[in-house]
């Protein structure tokens, strides 16, 4: 079992100009963002009406609010440190609970009968939390990445080749700010990455 433990990120008037851009990106890239924004993306082109994007934004409250939610509930408590989770243990409780309401939107989803585009996209979503998860039950991979790295490789796939010096900077915006604030070893932010755009591969096998 991993015994990194990132240090605490510098108080923004303490920070270098490098360090507090680099919290800026952090907090852009959070993983809960990237995925409401790409279901909305996602769920706008799946339909040739606006409806998708309300499916879009149906999947995003199972997807990303309702984790938004668990975690800010969860720093209020004390029982997190920060809506970024520093500590690799504290992270196990919030990312199942995560997990059952993403499996409860994937459900409610497949009932409604949602574009088969969004369904695609949150069982992919799906798989790369658990296997997440399953990871971080023992090593602190990159979850910042490991969201950017599946969210390049939809974009990809969803939007053609046109969109991939924008899906790149993604990952490598994402991996730059997690090294800078040193809340993840190289080998986390590249294995995150990995992850994410490895599960993103259901995505298009089920679309």
């Amino acid at each position: 079992m991993s015994a990194f433990v990132p240090p605490e990120p510098p108080a923004y008037a303490a920070a270098t100009l490098r360090e507090r851009v680099a919290r800026l990106v952090t907090e852009a890239l959070a993983p809960a963002h990237l995925v409401i924004a790409l279901l909305l993306l996602v769920g706008a082109h799946s339909t040739a009406d606006w409806s998708g994007a309300g499916w879009g934004l149906l999947a995003a409250l199972f997807c990303g609010v309702v984790p938004i939610g668990l975690i800010s509930w969860g720093v209020r408590r004390g029982a997190l440190t920060d809506r970024h989770i520093r500590i690799r243990r504290q992270r196990v409780v919030p990312m199942g609970a995560s997990l059952l309401s993403v499996v409860a939107g994937v459900a409610l989803l497949r009932v409604l009968h949602a574009p088969t585009e969004v369904g695609a996209l949150v069982v992919a979503m799906l798989a790369g939390l658990a296997s997440a998860l399953a990871v971080t039950v023992w090593w602190q991979i990159s979850l910042h990445n490991a969201v950017a790295g599946g969210t390049a490789m939809v974009l990809a796939l969803a939007f053609g080749p046109g969109v991939l010096p924008l899906a790149a900077a993604v990952p490598l915006a994402a991996g730059w700010s997690r090294l800078v604030l040193r809340a993840h070893t190289p080998a986390q932010v590249l294995a995150g990455t990995a992850l994410g755009g490895v599960c993103a591969l259901a995505f298009t096998l089920l679309r």
